[in-house]
């Protein structure tokens, strides 16, 4: 579902899953995050708020497995959520970058509305758990999210030692480029490519 405010509402239910997100691009940053995966829910409430985006998520998963499924499939759905509340592109930036510190980490992602879906991902993180939740998911979220999404996604952290802290930085930073991408610039006319689609 798609409607003038540039939000969507996605549902997916597998054997492993069942995911209902709604996403308002043009919100104040108010989340309803319910995922049995509170790690996630502490960056994604940090990713929404730094982009200025409303969002709810509902999801159950096979946690008694591990959180791999119930990651995945958010990311996916959040990624669709967002492709289909940008369906019109004409007259925004297109691209963003922010860098974003976090204490003794420095995170950096930029991102190209480009309908062509990369993540480059050059982030090591010293631990393989943030508190119950696999480090390795992390990279996995943001793919999942860039491909669904549909954008090209550079994701850095310059430095850091913590790896709550650069995975915190990532995020935010992640909110802020989005915000700056899908933003209306007034002096771009139709969409912003020289090919005349995204």
């Amino acid at each position: 579902m798609i409607n003038e405010k540039r939000a969507a509402e996605i549902y997916r239910k597998t054997k492993e899953t069942e995911v209902k997100i709604h996403l308002n691009l043009d919100g104040t940053g108010r989340v309803d995050l319910n995922t049995g995966v509170p790690f996630l829910e502490h960056m994604l409430d940090l990713f929404a708020k730094h982009g200025g985006f409303d969002l709810t998520i509902a999801a159950t998963g096979d946690l008694q497995v591990d959180e791999h499924h119930t990651v995945e499939d958010i990311a996916i759905c959040l990624g669709q959520a967002f492709n289909q509340a940008l369906n019109v592109k004409e007259g925004i930036n297109r691209y963003g970058l922010s860098i974003v510190p976090m204490d003794e980490a420095l995170g950096q992602v930029v991102v190209d509305i480009s309908n062509r879906p990369h993540l480059e991902y050059r982030i090591t993180l010293p631990d393989r758990r943030i508190g119950a939740f696999p480090s390795e998911l992390f990279r996995e979220f943001l793919w999942k999210f860039a491909l669904e999404a549909r954008i090209t996604l550079h994701a850095e952290v310059l430095y850091g030692l913590n790896s709550h802290h650069m995975i915190e930085a990532v995020f935010k930073a992640l909110g802020r480029s989005l915000r700056q991408a899908i933003s209306l610039n007034p002096q771009q006319i139709g969409v912003p490519s020289s090919k005349g689609v995204l």
